[in-house]
């Protein structure tokens, strides 16, 4: 057991030798002492940047993680906003015949597709516009002829 006690002191002493020497000191000018106290002062310098360094990556995984439900928020409400868009058309006895095609991106609804008539072009804004977060409606679709 002694025997490995002196072989671990033995390579601690000889990793010591090796970082100073790495840091352009000269062994020969320094206590054994000071070496300590500058392998040590190393070492917490270390510990202490490597800190910093985890309270940052820690800070922007928080910031990914935000940014990211953000994101999510958004399309889960687009595609609320288009679901609750579609139920309105197909309350409407007009509209609920035809294939209108609903898209939504950042609350702005697009609606295209026919439509049999003008006033029903009109209404199929009107219910788009009434659904809670539409920003903005682009009535696209086609009075049909006939």
């Amino acid at each position: 057991m002694n025997l490995s006690r002196q072989t671990v002191a033995l390579a601690s002493a000889g990793a010591l030798m090796l970082m100073l020497a790495a840091c352009g000191k000269k062994a020969e000018d320094q206590t054994v002492g000071q070496k300590l106290d500058a392998a040590v002062a190393q070492t917490g310098q270390a510990a202490a940047s490597a800190r910093t360094d985890a309270r940052e990556a820690v800070q922007q995984t928080r910031d990914a993680v935000k940014e990211t439900g953000e994101k999510m928020a958004d399309k889960l409400s687009d595609a609320t906003i288009t679901a609750e868009v579609n139920a309105g058309l197909a309350r409407d006895a007009d509209l609920s015949a035809i294939k209108i095609n609903v898209d939504t991106r950042d609350g702005k609804v697009t609606l295209t597709g026919p439509a049999p008539t003008a006033m029903a072009r009109d209404r199929a804004t009107a219910i788009a516009r009434g659904v809670k977060g539409v920003n903005a409606v682009d009535n696209q679709l086609v009075v049909r002829a006939g």
